[in-house]
């Protein structure tokens, strides 16, 4: 038991890992650390953010407990004396009904990942094992049972169920084949009215653990949200809500809008991904930067925002990018359902009329599908956390190459369209008007590296206008 390394031992069983801890003994006992965040984490651990620390104290050898699942992780182990463990994983997916087995004594210990059940036979008298847990109990949440004598898990029991002290209620469990499956925790889709939130409804679709609200069903503005929802039960937000109107926070009332809904809910999102081992997916632009830089935007460029729109996402950025679990997507130009440069320049086309469109302005269109697929993409593949830059592929080109091409695809003639500068585009206009990046390229290598490339631009304007149709 004395002197082995802090190490980690992997099991069939996804997320379940085993732990040697070194025990320091002498002639007054021993001493062991059962529990550093820091260098635990450092081997791969989880940082599960444990909640509350409990007990189990046993009598007599033999005495055996589970096999429960419950929704939410736990860190098991020894005070004084042995047990057996069973572990069954009883989460939905490919490895439902996997078993692992192993003895715990007080130099070893195990991460049990939630929806895994556990079981305990203790080996020795007057055995105490300890277990920290990430969530409170609760009569709301979901757990599932198995029987300890199932034979579909065939669990090799030391000491044989018949001879052991164990509850009426764990024999009475139902057997693997009845067992309701522990479902991962849900995800919540914010802004599922906008046009990336439905791109986001396409693909997930409708599922018990999936959840899309619009403002009129999550308000994130409004002080209640901490407790809007049971967060514990979510594993991801992805959050494509925001003020883009980016002319009108300009104005008094639009700026109040726009930190309201780009900073101030923002921050409250980050606390409840945080407190609640949430990953928070958000969406920023190609608006942080001032669109100077001679070369695609790279993640790490330093932001600099010219307008009151930037100046929120980038404010937001740098709220998300603390959470634990974050991904931040850097979108531009982006294209969905409902109106914009696309629709409005196919119409005009159609219309007859020859219109005048900036011309200084440089980047890539961008259309929700894509979006919500890269988006999914970090989240299935485990990506580590941070910022990327998430935009159409391909050749680069300027809102009226964009503009000459929708005529062209429409069967129309290009040259109706006519560049102008910014300046001298909105030099007429009633309103305030937000300054524009000039160069709203953003780099995707960062992306690509983690399996994802997004689709050439330019193919996808054509699949749209054919689809539109």
């Amino acid at each position: 038991m004395f002197g082995k390394p802090l190490s980690i031992i992997e099991t069939p069983i996804p997320g379940l890992v085993v732990f040697e801890l070194p025990v320091h003994g002498d002639s007054r006992g021993w001493f062991k650390e059962n529990w550093q965040r820091e260098k635990m984490t450092a081997l791969g651990l989880a940082d599960f953010g444990p909640v509350q620390n409990n007990i189990s104290f046993n009598d007599a050898v033999g005495t055996t407990r589970g096999i429960h699942a419950e929704p939410w992780d736990k860190w098991v182990s020894v005070a004084t004396g042995r047990i057996f463990g069973a572990w069954v994983d009883l989460r939905e997916g490919d490895t439902f009904g996997e078993v692992f087995t192993i003895e715990l004594d007080p130099s070893r210990a195990i991460f049990v990942p939630r929806g895994v059940g556990n079981s305990y036979q203790t080996l020795a008298p007057d055995t105490a094992y300890t277990y920290l847990v990430n969530d409170h109990w609760s009569p709301e949440a979901a757990y599932s049972f198995l029987n300890l004598a199932d034979e579909t898990a065939a669990i090799e029991w030391p000491i044989a169920l018949a001879d052991v002290e164990i509850s009426a209620k764990d024999l009475a469990h139902p057997r693997l084949a009845e067992v309701t499956p522990i479902p991962p925790r849900k995800t919540l889709v914010l802004g599922a009215g906008g046009q990336l939130g439905r791109a986001l409804r396409d693909l997930y679709g409708e599922s018990d653990t999936v959840e899309y609200a619009d403002r009129t069903a999550l308000d994130l503005t409004d002080p209640g949200l901490p407790t809007a929802r049971r967060w514990r039960d979510y594993g991801t937000i992805i959050n494509a809500a925001a003020h883009t109107a980016v002319d009108a926070a300009e104005t008094a009332e639009g700026r109040a809008d726009a930190w309201a809904a780009n900073v101030t809910a923002v921050a409250t999102l980050a606390r409840i991904a945080t407190e609640n081992g949430i990953t928070l997916v958000h969406v920023s632009s190609d608006y942080v930067f001032d669109g100077t830089k001679d070369g695609a935007y790279t993640e790490d460029d330093a932001v600099r925002p010219l307008g009151v729109y930037g100046q929120t996402k980038a404010a937001g950025d740098a709220i998300v990018a603390t959470v634990p679990r974050h991904y931040i997507v850097r979108t531009s130009w982006v294209i969905g359902e409902g109106k914009n440069f696309v629709r409005t320049m196919a119409a005009l086309a159609e219309k007859g009329v020859d219109p005048a469109v900036v011309d200084d302005q440089i980047g890539r269109l961008t259309f929700t599908p894509d979006i919500a697929r890269g988006i999914r993409h970090l989240l299935d593949s485990g990506a580590t956390h941070g910022v990327y830059n998430l935009t159409g592929s391909g050749e680069t080109g300027s809102w009226a190459d964009i503009a000459r091409e929708v005529y062209a695809l429409t069967g129309h003639d290009p040259a109706r369209v006519t560049g102008v500068s910014t300046a001298d585009y909105y030099a007429s206009a009633a309103g305030p008007i937000a300054p524009r990046p000039a160069n709203s390229v953003l780099d995707l290598s960062r992306l690509t590296a983690t399996g994802y490339t997004p689709e050439d631009a330019r193919l996808s304007l054509q699949d749209y206008l054919r689809d539109a149709d």
